[in-house]
This record gives C-alpha cells, sequence and structure tokens, in this order.
C-alpha cells in the first residue's frame, strides 16, 4: 500500500508540473520578447528575412543540453544563412539551479562561442505556452503570410551521446524539406533530455 501511495505521488507531482495544452504541428506558434545574453530584447519578428525559425528550448546545466551545444551552434551556421536560424531558450527556474541564471547564460555563451541569440523566459510563459518538457526541446516554426507554424517538434536527432553516431538528423530533415517545400516527415519525436524546472 505504502509503495502505491509513493507511486501515486511522484505520478501527482511529474503532471503537476507539466505545462498545460502547448502546441501540435500545425498550431499557429507565439512570437516573444525575452532578454538576449548580449543585454537586448529579441523577437522572431525582428527578423523580417528569415522563412523560419529552429526554437531551441535548452539550458546551461542540462548534460543533454550540453552534449547537444555545439549541434545547435552548428545548426545555426548551417541554416540561419539559408532563412532558418536558431533561437535558443533557458526557461529553468534559477531558484533550483543557479547554473542557469542569466548571468551564468552570459558567460556559457562566451565560452562556446555561440553563434545564436540565447534567450531568458525568466516568467516561463514561453516554454508553457510551446509546451516544452525538455531540454533541449525543438520547435521548427515557419513564416505563412503574418503567422509562424509549427512544422516540427521534437529532438534535434538520434544519439545524444555521439554525434558520429548519429543516423537519424531530424531537425536538419525537417529544414531541408520545408526549404525543398515538401512535406516534413517525422514531424514529430519525442524529445529527450532533462525536464524543465518549474517554479514553485
Amino acid at each position: 500500500m505504502n509503495r502505491l501511495i509513493l507511486l501515486a505521488t511522484a505520478f501527482f507531482l511529474f503532471v503537476s508540473f507539466k505545462p498545460d495544452g502547448g502546441y501540435k504541428v500545425g498550431d499557429v506558434a507565439t512570437d516573444f520578447k525575452l532578454l538576449n545574453v548580449t543585454g537586448s530584447m529579441i523577437s522572431m519578428g525582428d527578423n523580417k528575412v528569415a522563412q523560419g525559425f529552429i526554437v531551441v528550448f535548452t539550458c546551461n546545466h542540462c548534460p543533454f543540453s550540453v552534449k547537444y551545444e555545439d549541434r545547435i551552434n552548428e545548426l545555426n551556421k548551417k541554416y540561419a544563412a539559408k532563412g532558418y536560424p536558431v533561437v535558443a531558450i533557458n526557461s529553468n527556474d534559477v531558484l533550483q539551479y543557479d547554473e542557469d541564471s542569466y548571468d551564468n547564460m552570459i558567460i556559457r555563451a562566451k565560452e562556446k562561442n555561440f553563434s545564436f541569440p540565447y534567450l531568458h523566459d525568466e516568467t516561463q510563459a514561453i516554454a508553457k505556452s510551446y509546451g516544452a518538457t525538455r531540454t533541449p526541446h525543438v520547435y521548427i516554426v515557419q513564416k505563412e503570410k503574418d503567422n509562424l507554424i509549427v512544422k516540427y517538434i521534437g529532438a534535434i536527432d538520434d544519439n545524444a551521446d555521439d554525434a558520429a553516431a548519429v543516423k537519424h538528423k531530424y531537425v536538419e530533415n525537417a529544414v531541408d524539406a520545408l526549404l525543398a517545400a515538401k512535406p516534413v516527415n517525422p514531424d514529430f519525436t519525442k524529445a529527450i533530455g532533462c525536464s524543465i524546472k518549474w517554479k514553485k
């Protein structure tokens, strides 16, 4: 009986810290205006030439995010010039992980020479509206008239531990499909990583 109570409590805690709703492929995504590590406020609407964006929810401390930092940098270097720049967002509660504070974001971005904006979602409102639950968690959005349409949700690829052993580059395949005006397949995968640390 005690074990059942513990399992039920753990399930409740897990569910209670997940954001309600979130986007599905085909939904219209909201824009945002968040503080970049450069000190400026950034929104997707500021970039008039982009065809879409690779929005990555990530952070400093998560081992999965750390493993993907170089790959995220390479995604931006490859696709920003083609119209799909990376926008990275850190939504973690800094009271739980000081390593994810804005000051430490600045340090990390300089250490890794990030080629993309690294934004602080201090209120966690953007992570909740998107439905992000992991770090990293990717949402590819495409501009269609005045809207940002979600075209892909999920993982960057199929091997967090070894970039050289990746068999399926989900994000690259999705962006390549969009650039070729083809359907994205798959358009959803399971994001693998640390859970976003929600404010209590």
